[in-house]
Formats: structure tokens, sequence, C-alpha cells
């Protein structure tokens, strides 16, 4: 495994502050000729109908080499896509959230092995499940490193609730504060700690950063992240004078199924409709791909971009260390930070991308790939769900663009 620490300590002192379009690709070392094939793989896709659009977004060293918009934002309008296309990002917002709570951390406010019933007293007494369907008190008490590394044992669909319990979004009113309190009746699945279970964790984080600031998460995000970097087309929900540029929302089932709009009424439009009282920290924001690259780049450059310093560079390293111990992330053989997925040397799904290198996606297919041996931060973006070319979608982009480098 190769850690971060000497490799960010490089780039951050050189890491371009802001992106800049590359004077040619072969400047920021890609071939030209090679990134065609992205073009042709995504025009390709778009003409077959498996996917309804495709924006991307690569840059080496904060110089963009490829930045494109495939497709159509919405297929029954046939409204071309376009780069400025507003996506649902669904946990690419874990990023985001780990920011929040690690700007906290360096502050004094916290520290990472603190009991989340500091902060939440209603996970004072959190049961773990037995195998027998009974409860016993955890052998530890879950931590905010466990939410972070998704090793708390929170799930998101929980074994014992029968009907669907996974918020991705809401028309209705519900709040963190509530959302948090039914999550923290459920027993844990296992003691914290010993295995990685994907689930409600940056959620229960979100919330914590909201105790601990006295802000929602939405003032908390705008004021101490977004507006500092730049981010002006990320939110919880969107503004009337932008709800325009949200992309339609498809489903995608199975390789022979034709995309169809989304069943969800909720999915398709808690941007723009609803209440707007949910601010997920693990699910709920939108934005663009050139808005969300900002993020990475800030931690591609140790913590810091637009000339703002976030984070320390001590503390983006220890985002990138393995949290999760002799775990994997799923059948990825991959581990996991805080925060985000960590590659490894024998990763069945990082294809090229260097070890160290750091990456997460979104339920309705996003995601993001930070490299900083090679100084690249890379991202694709569509809005299906399900999709039964999730994986091909995003991970031929890398594979595609990593084959570009010269």
């Amino acid at each position: 495994m190769i850690l971060l620490a000497g490799l960010l300590a490089t780039l951050s002192t050189t890491a371009q502050q802001t992106f800049q379009k590359a004077t040619n690709p072969a400047s920021a070392g890609f071939s030209a000729a090679r990134l065609q094939r992205i073009d042709s793989f995504f025009e390709a896709a778009v003409a077959k109908g498996l996917t309804p659009n495709a924006v991307t977004f690569i840059a080496r060293k904060g110089q963009i080499v490829h930045h494109k918009a495939f497709g159509f934002s919405n297929l029954e309008k046939k409204k071309p896509a376009r780069t400025d296309d507003i996506f649902r990002i669904a946990s690419q917002t874990k990023l985001v959230t780990t920011v929040a709570m690690l700007m906290l951390y360096e502050e004094g406010h916290l520290f990472l092995d603190d009991p989340i019933s500091k902060f939440l007293p209603e996970f004072k007494d959190v049961q773990v499940l037995t195998p027998e369907g009974g409860t016993r008190p955890p052998k530890t008490q879950p931590t905010i490193r466990h939410l972070l590394s998704h090793s708390a044992g929170i799930p998101y669909q929980h074994p014992t609730v029968k009907e669907p319990n996974v918020y991705l979004s809401d028309l209705n009113g519900l709040t963190m504060e509530a959302l948090i309190k039914q999550v923290a009746k459920r027993p844990l699945t296992h003691d914290p700690g010993e295995q990685f279970t994907y689930g409600y964790n940056t959620d229960v984080a979100g919330r914590i950063v909201e105790v601990i600031s006295g802000k929602s998460l939405k003032d908390f995000f705008h004021e101490r992240i977004f507006a500092p970097l730049g981010m002006n087309d990320t939110y919880f929900y969107l503004p009337p004078a932008k709800a325009g540029r949200l992309v339609e929302l498809y489903a995608k089932g199975t390789l022979e199924a034709p995309l169809t709009v989304h069943t969800s009424e909720a999915n398709r439009t808690y941007p723009v409709a609803g209440k707007q009282t949910l601010y997920l920290g693990g699910a709920g924001l939108v934005s663009t791909v050139s808005d969300y690259a900002k993020i990475c780049q800030l931690v591609l450059n140790g913590g810091s971009f637009n000339n703002v310093r976030l984070l320390s560079r001590k503390t983006v390293d220890l985002m990138g260390r393995n949290q999760i111990g002799n775990s994997f992330v799923w059948d990825r053989n991959d581990k996991f930070g805080l925060g985000l997925q960590i590659i490894t040397e024998d990763t069945r799904y990082g294809d090229q991308a260097s070890p160290g290198s750091l990456t997460w996606g979104g339920a309705y297919c996003s995601e993001y790939t930070i490299d900083p041996k090679e100084g690249v931060v890379m991202l694709v973006f569509t809005n299906v769900s399900p999709y039964a070319w999730y994986g091909e979608f995003v991970r031929k982009f890398r594979i595609l663009a990593y084959g570009a480098m010269e």
C-alpha cells in the first residue's frame, strides 16, 4: 500500500490553485488522439441507448485536458447535454461531509475516536444485533472514525426493517435530526471496527457537524466550503434560477432495457421540489462536474484550492490511510480511509490508477478519481439509477483516460 504523505507533500508545494485549460493536451502529458477515444466511446454509448448523457473532466496539475458533454440532458425533449449541467451526486456528498468534519477536528472540537454519543445522546445505549436476532451491548462504542470509514455497523437497509428504509431524497419534510434518531434506534449489525458496512454513517457524521457548529449542514457547507472554493453550482436544493440545468433522471435495470424516466418523483424532483428540509450528509448534494472537481483538486493539493486552505496537508494524509484494517471495500480488494476509497496494488476496481489513488461514486452514477502520483483528477457524471451499465460507464472512462496519458 502506498501512503499519500510523500506524494501530497510534493504536490501541495507546486499545485495549481485554480484550473486552467491546457494549451494543448501534450503540454499536460496527454495524447490528443487518444483522448478522442473518450469522445468516440460516449458518442457510441449515447447512440446505442446505453446512457442518456455523460459529462467528463480530466485535469493534470490543474491543467484541464478534457471537459466535454455528450448526449442529452433530457432525452424526451432532445435537449443537448452541456458541461454546466447539474447532476444528483448522491454519495459523492460524503467527501464534502468528511472535509467538514475534519475542519472541526483541526479546530479542536473533537477527537476522531470520540464516541458518537458524546454529540448525539440518542446513541448512548446503542446495541449490536446478535446472530440469533437478539441484541447485546457493543464491545466498543461507535466513534467518529468508525463513521467516516463505514465501520460502525450502520447499514442503509437494516435487516430488522422489512420495508425499504434507504433515504436518498425526501419531499415531505423529513429532517436530519428526525432521520438520525430513527437510525439510532436500530441495533448495529456488528461491533464497531470489525468490518466495512456501507450505510448512513456519513449522514450521522453530518448531523454531528450540525450539532458542533450550531449551523445546518446546508449553511456550513456554503459558508465554510463552497463559497471559499468557488463551488457556485453545488447545493442541497437548487435556487429557481438554476433549476432548469438539472438533468433528467433515468433508469436502466438491465442492459437490454431501454432508458426510461425514473419512476420515483422524489428522486427525480427533490432538488427543485418538496419541503427541502433534509440535508443528507451522505447523499443529498447536486453539482456540476467542474464544481466538484474543485474539492477533488483540494485533496490532491493537500488541503487547499483557490488560494484557500481548508485542511492541513497532514490531515489530508490521514484521509488516505487505511482505516478498515484487514477488511475490504466489497469485492474491490481496496481499502477505505476517511471518506473515500483507497485503490491498492491488488485492486479489482481501479484499473490503471496508481496505488494510493482515491475514488468514490454516487448511486445515480457519478464518480471521481484522484491520483496523487500522476497529479490527476478525473470525473465523469450521468444520472441513471438503477443502472446495469454503471460499472462499464465509470471504469471504461477511467481506462480510456489513463490510456491517453503519455
